[in-house]
């Protein structure tokens, strides 16, 4: 774990890495559900399920609320659909903002600032879920998550 400045909130943040396996996005966020609920962060065979479980619920999601999100995804929705349930292929901002309703959390994505070298936030999901104790995942523009706790 590594330590982060965030100027912007003058409060510190620790980096958990997490594993870039295609799953990174669901990994960090069933982390930081654990964190989130004091629960013991599962041994590596577990979260991958853990995991790719979240994945589903995620596209079920997705599905359920097709009139709402379908504008905002690209390409065509079933082959979005049939694409992201595949466990190689890394979720985005969709999945964030359905992730924040399968658990019915707040949702922090953040992103590093090369000028400043702070992080900043980008986006924000489950504000009707309340507002403290988010889990904030940090998005590399390369595609890649971690957890921030």
């Amino acid at each position: 774990m590594s330590k982060l400045r965030n100027s912007p909130f003058s409060s510190d943040f620790h980096l958990i890495s997490i594993r870039g396996d295609g799953r990174c996005l669901f990994r960090s966020i069933v982390h930081g559900a654990c964190l989130r609920a004091g629960t013991p962060i599962p041994k590596e065979n577990v979260m991958k399920e853990l995991a790719d479980d979240l994945r589903s619920k995620v596209v079920n999601e997705l599905i359920k609320r097709r009139s709402e999100t379908e504008w905002f995804l690209e390409g065509d929705f079933e082959t979005y659909i049939s694409h992201m349930k595949q466990s190689h292929v890394w979720g985005g901002e969709p999945e964030l903002f359905m992730s924040s309703h399968v658990l019915r959390v707040p949702i922090r994505a953040y992103m590093k600032d090369k000028k400043s070298n702070s992080i900043k936030v980008i986006a924000y999901y489950g504000q009707e879920y309340g507002k403290e104790n988010p889990i904030s995942v940090l998005y590399h523009d390369y595609g890649h998550y971690d957890l921030l706790h």
